[in-house]
């Protein structure tokens, strides 16, 4: 709880994943990928329950072994590849307020952004309630310019995808940043349905490009592996 504001914790974690395998609970360093972020949760100053939300029973297991909750499995059509977060979110969300379990704000925290600390979550918590916001995304500077992305035309020619003139010194591009998909939180109220992208919350929180790892390939877990061997976080 911050300023008598409640926060409800969501770790999404279905048990499909393409790139690799049982991605979610896959053993880095001794601890499944999802006790990362379940253990970053757990040391939140202001997180008042933290629930994993999954369709899978031994994710399941092993998040409660962790210290996490799995109040109830999420059905399997909200867990495909096409499947969307929201959904699986709205759906948790519901079945607690079944049970008499209502909260100012949901904070999703995504188990494959494991570089994430518990001081991350709590000054995103602290910025959204200060600052009187409805949501939330974590952003972090992207190391790719889209400067100088370009799409491809059916004649073959390259295209800008912004209108920016990309003769100039790296050093003068402007700054841009990326969704990092680590800290999304949202009000939850009326407008808090399953239209809304969360990839488009508005108020940003800022996170240093060294937090930010997303585990989409195996060469991920690499690099993940030589970050907590070299705990320089």
């Amino acid at each position: 709880m911050y300023k008598g504001k409640t926060f409800l914790g969501i770790i999404p974690a279905r048990g499909g994943s393409k790139g690799i395998p049982r991605k979610n609970i896959v053993n880095i360093n001794g601890k499944p990928l999802i006790q990362y972020t379940i253990d970053e949760s757990k040391n939140s100053k202001y997180l008042d329950r933290i629930v994993v939300s999954t369709d899978d029973d031994e994710i399941a297991d092993i998040s409660k072994k962790c210290g996490a909750e799995v109040p109830v499995l999420r059905p399997k059509e909200l867990a495909t590849d096409k499947a969307k977060t929201i959904d699986a979110v709205i759906y948790t969300i519901e079945k607690l307020k079944n049970h008499n379990s209502e909260y100012d704000y949901v904070v999703l925290l995504q188990p494959t952004q494991p570089l994430k600390k518990s001081w991350h979550i709590d000054e995103a918590i602290v910025k959204i309630v200060d600052s009187d916001r409805e949501s939330l995304v974590s952003i972090s500077k992207a190391k790719e310019h889209p400067i100088l992305m370009r799409t491809l035309e059916d004649n073959g020619e390259v295209k800008k995808l912004i209108k920016v003139n990309s003769t100039i010194r790296r050093q003068d591009f402007p700054l841009v940043y990326k969704v990092n998909g680590a800290i999304y939180i949202n009000k939850i109220n009326d407008n808090f349905t399953k239209d809304i992208s969360l990839n488009d919350n508005k108020l940003a929180y800022i996170m240093d490009e060294k937090y930010d790892l997303d585990i989409d390939e195996p060469i991920d877990l690499k690099k993940f592996e030589l970050c907590c061997s070299l705990n320089s976080l």
